[in-house]
């Protein structure tokens, strides 16, 4: 909907940056009520999760700046980071995360097309829900040891998210989405730590492809 935002001031960054460790932390612990008692990691310093998440707000706060969309995306991303790190350890992409996150993204993107008039951007969001629902369902169906039900959900969160934004950041997500995948299945194999049949999560590629996207 929008371009990349201009003069966006350190100050609001910095507080975006500072927001996203705060949401860093709730995006760990969120993910490690996925980690079975016995096999929990013992408690880390805020350094990966929550710097991770906070490299993310101060980039889609340069990006949006402060705009009726900002919220969703920063939600997005926030979920998104518990989910790439439940998927890479578990593979694994809860209903009891994807599920009440994609209601909270429907609000969300409602909210934006309300406070920024524009009600095109949220009929074009569900349309690109559905789209990119449809696509990732008819390859899991073809490939179900390649795609799981957990990625298709995830294709409609994101689906929303990215077609709010307009039509060619869906695209490019998703096609991103598919070549971070493809580069990780070239990295199995060279390293050989798989076959070409080997399997790994792609909850995370589609996240790096969406991400990336908001950008390009």
């Amino acid at each position: 909907m929008t371009g990349v935002a201009e003069a966006v001031p350190p100050l609001l960054l910095t507080l975006a940056m500072l927001a996203g460790l705060a949401a860093g932390h709730y995006a760990r612990h969120l993910a490690a009520a996925f980690d079975p008692a016995d096999t929990a990691p013992p408690c880390r310093p805020p350094v990966l999760l929550e710097s991770l998440t906070a490299l993310v707000f101060g980039a889609l706060t340069w990006r949006f700046g402060v705009t009726p969309e900002l919220a969703l995306y920063l939600f997005v991303a926030t979920i998104g980071v518990a989910l790439a790190a439940i998927d890479l350890r578990h593979r694994l992409l809860p209903n009891a995360v994807v599920m009440p996150a994609l209601g909270v993204v429907a609000v969300l993107v409602l909210a934006a097309a309300v406070a920024g008039a524009d009600g095109g951007a949220a009929i074009r969001a569900v349309v690109g829900a559905v789209l990119l629902f449809v696509l990732y369902l008819v390859l899991a169906l073809i490939n179900p040891a390649g795609l799981g039900m957990g990625d298709v959900k995830l294709a409609a969160l994101l689906g929303l998210a990215l077609a709010f934004d307009g039509w060619t950041t869906l695209m490019t997500g998703a096609f991103l989405g598919f070549a971070v995948g493809a580069v990780i299945s070239v990295g199995v194999l060279l390293t050989r730590r798989g076959g070409l049949r080997s399997s790994f999560p792609f909850g995370p590629a589609m996240l790096a492809g969406a991400l990336v996207a908001c950008f390009v």
